[in-house]
């Protein structure tokens, strides 16, 4: 059975793309991706097979983390091309304003559902929380039904 670990020039373990690619459950496509886009650059052994090691660990782990912060991958590519902090702020301080907009929107939408768990009313179009936010949604003033 072939190997994909072996020794690097320092010793420390590389591993093949598809053991790399497993080790963060990322299919090997995706890792050829973002080495198409300049995110990633791995070693090659002498049949030109890419090899994967601690430095591609911590890039690989830095993508996602900055991934599940909402950043997409050119502007991730921005970032690790950058070590200015100014450049670095107007990277990111439009990715910061779009996140604080969609925490305002994902709020507002729990506060919707929390008034329709708490509500009273048979008919949730009758709870306050929500002819509310229908009128604010309208530019209107929706007038208190009797209950």
């Amino acid at each position: 059975m072939k190997s994909t670990e072996d020794g690097g020039a320092d010793g420390a373990e590389m591993l093949g793309i598809g053991a790399f690619a497993a080790r963060f459950g990322l299919a090997t496509h995706v890792l050829r991706h973002w080495e198409a886009m300049g995110l990633l650059h791995p070693a090659r052994d002498a049949a030109g097979r890419r090899r994967y090691g601690a430095e591609d660990l911590t890039r690989v782990a830095t993508i996602l983390v900055m991934k599940e912060a909402g950043l997409g991958l050119d502007t991730i590519r921005s970032l690790s091309a950058t070590t200015g902090r100014a450049t670095r702020h107007a990277i990111l301080r439009p990715a910061a304003d779009e996140l604080r907009a969609r925490i305002a929107a994902a709020q507002a939408s729990l506060e919707l559902i929390e008034g329709g768990l708490n509500c009273e009313h048979e008919d949730v179009t009758r709870c306050p929380g929500y002819r509310r936010l229908i009128a604010e949604r309208t530019g209107s003033v929706v007038r208190q039904q009797s209950r």
